[in-house]
């Protein structure tokens, strides 16, 4: 994504890392559970202004930017705000989903299975993309199979629409704005029709769900027909994921990222997701894997330790392209789930066992409270928002240190318990 919405969707979802390193760009995908009640009141934030009065405005700054008239006329013709986006945008899931149920879900037995047949169906293909962008078609058909569970669920919203309806509400106006002026670039450009320009409630595009922005900046016509379809061709669909990523410091022949075995008494404190280290240095520190770290193609490359659920459960070491997949979708589970689908279309794939099911996840109350709790207690978490990011894990981790517990940055239902009772004592 390109310019990719902020993951706020897809966090809640999984309530867990969000890497800040890099720029969201993708559009995370819809929220299970979502109200569409078109009862929603649509009232933009910032001024009273009528749609209509917005509609003039935005006109004049579409023409000023090279949007014909015509284009204008023609893609705002009965366009009205929707009630359901609104109520899509608004809606926080309270309760998060842990991170191995969500890997379940990404690298199900259909998927898997669908996925291997599209990699023989589309060999020719795939060969080719992969031979002009170095990127690896396991790493592509798993970008398509999250996406848009390989091109059948590419979203049934009136882009334009839903842009608009953004937009006009006001918050975050002027990233929508600019969203909904891309759109009507790519109308003008021909590529797709209005009637064909759909995707999610936020705007995401195709069968790799692409901001308009990011489709200007990355979209390629890989098939030859004059037209940059993503919404309609897997090839060019393909093409662009792949342009994207390789624009994204893509490392042809090298793997994202791989399980590890961390040594007892570990100092789990440097399992921050940011600390990087070469692969040498990380096996110097008792880290071991299945993978030769040690090989002159493997030692000097750099990686960060990433520990999904805590120190109770799976580890790996990330590489160079795994934060090229985060400048995809700015979700670290997301990521990893990217990485584990690609392994599994390669026969490569064993489930981690150590995930620690017992953990409650916390919900979004608790979650700020936690974060106020911290805050309270000297350990600057940031704003309570009820979202774990940076600033939340290395708060936590405080904490964890100045009470002799692993710090892993993990905030799971014991740990809330354990800054309470620190919090009551005080």
């Amino acid at each position: 994504m390109f310019e990719r919405l902020p993951s706020f969707t897809l966090l809640m979802v999984i309530g867990l890392y969000v890497n800040q390193a890099s720029a969201n760009t993708l559009t995370p995908p819809a929220t299970p559970g979502i109200s569409t009640a078109s009862t929603a009141k649509i009232t933009p934030v910032a001024t009273a202004q009528s749609f209509a009065d917005w509609r003039a405005g935005l006109r004049m700054q579409a023409i000023n930017e090279g949007i014909s008239p015509l284009v204008f006329e023609q893609a705002f013709a009965g366009v009205t705000p929707d009630p359901q986006v609104i109520a899509a945008d608004q809606s926080q899931p309270e309760f998060s989903r842990p991170v191995w149920e969500y890997l379940d879900s990404a690298v199900s037995s259909w998927r898997v299975a669908r996925g291997k047949a599209l990699l023989a169906e589309h060999a020719k293909t795939l060969q080719a993309i992969e031979a002009r962008y170095q990127v690896d078609s396991s790493i592509l058909v798993a970008v398509w199979g999250m996406e848009s569970s390989f091109g059948r669920q590419i979203g049934d919203k009136n882009v334009i629409r839903s842009l608009a309806t953004l937009a006009y509400e006001g918050r975050r106006s002027a990233f929508w704005r600019s969203q909904l002026i891309a759109a009507l670039h790519i109308l003008q450009e021909g590529d797709t029709s209005i009637n064909g320009m759909l995707g999610s409630w936020a705007g995401a595009m195709g069968q790799t769900q692409f901001m308009p922005t990011t489709y200007l900046q990355y979209a390629v016509d890989f098939d030859g027909d004059g037209r940059r379809d993503i919404w309609q061709s897997s090839a060019d669909a393909l093409a662009s994921a792949a342009n994207y990523l390789n624009q994204s410091g893509w490392q042809p022949q090298q793997t994202w990222g791989f399980a590890v075995q961390l040594p007892r008494n570990f100092d789990y404190a440097i399992a921050d997701g940011v600390q990087s280290k070469t692969l040498a240095q990380w096996q110097a520190l008792g880290i071991s894997a299945d993978t030769d770290m040690s090989s002159a193609q493997m030692a000097q490359q750099t990686a960060t330790l990433f520990l999904p659920s805590g120190y109770q459960g799976p580890a790996y070491l990330l590489l160079n392209n795994f934060r090229s997949i985060l400048k995809y979708n700015n979700s670290s589970s997301y990521a990893l789930a990217i990485g584990l689908l690609a392994n599994a279309l390669q026969g490569d794939y064993s489930p981690a066992t150590n995930w620690p099911k017992h953990d409650r996840m916390l919900s979004r109350k608790e979650r700020t409270e936690l974060q106020t709790l911290l805050n309270q207690l000297g350990f600057d978490s940031g704003k309570p928002d009820g979202i774990i990011g940076v600033n939340s894990r290395q708060a936590v981790r405080s904490f964890q240190q100045a009470q002799g517990l692993p710090a892993d940055g993990y905030p799971n239902a014991q740990l809330l318990e354990n800054v309470r009772r620190v919090a009551k004592g005080q």
